[in-house]
């Protein structure tokens, strides 16, 4: 449990650094927009009040509460599930990084009423119109080091 307890600390820790660095202190929150490497990375302030994308945006204001307290169950059950089934330590720092990435996302939803984002990348001559956030990195790495280095495969019990 050590492990996914730190893993989840260190993205929940640094995705709320970032944020308070980049909104607030650089003041993001008012400029908007910084060209940090363009068109590789940049700055865009977002507020999304939905989910991935910006999905259920316009949902009425108890999504906020029902999206916070998702974020608090589905943490606990991996905490839960992730100590008595995960062996290997990717797959232990992969479900402390989707605990950490929400829980981190679910602050922001109760101090600012959405979460915060600011990331925006992109190459190549394509343009992507989304912002994303640390703790979005550590939801989606997580779940990929849980799916591509799963350690529970051929454990399905025999009736």
């Amino acid at each position: 449990m050590r492990v996914i307890l730190l893993s989840a600390l260190a993205v929940f820790g640094i995705d709320q650094f970032s944020k308070w660095a980049v909104v607030h202190k650089m003041n993001l929150i008012e400029r908007l927009s910084v060209d940090v490497l363009p068109p590789l990375l940049n700055f865009r302030m977002g507020w999304n009040t939905g989910i991935n994308f910006g999905l259920f945006s316009d949902s009425p204001e108890i999504m906020r509460y029902v999206l916070v307290t998702l974020a608090i169950v589905v943490s606990g059950f991996l905490l839960w599930w992730g100590n008595r089934n995960l062996g290997r330590t990717i797959t232990q720092m992969g479900a402390g990084a989707i605990i950490g990435g929400a829980l981190a996302n679910a602050l922001d939803r109760v101090l600012y009423g959405a979460v915060a984002d600011f990331l925006n990348m992109s190459c190549c001559g394509i343009s992507n119109p989304y912002t994303f956030n640390i703790a979005d990195i550590g939801i989606f790495a997580g779940a990929f080091a849980l799916v591509a280095f799963d350690d529970t495969k051929g454990e399905q019990q025999t009736g």
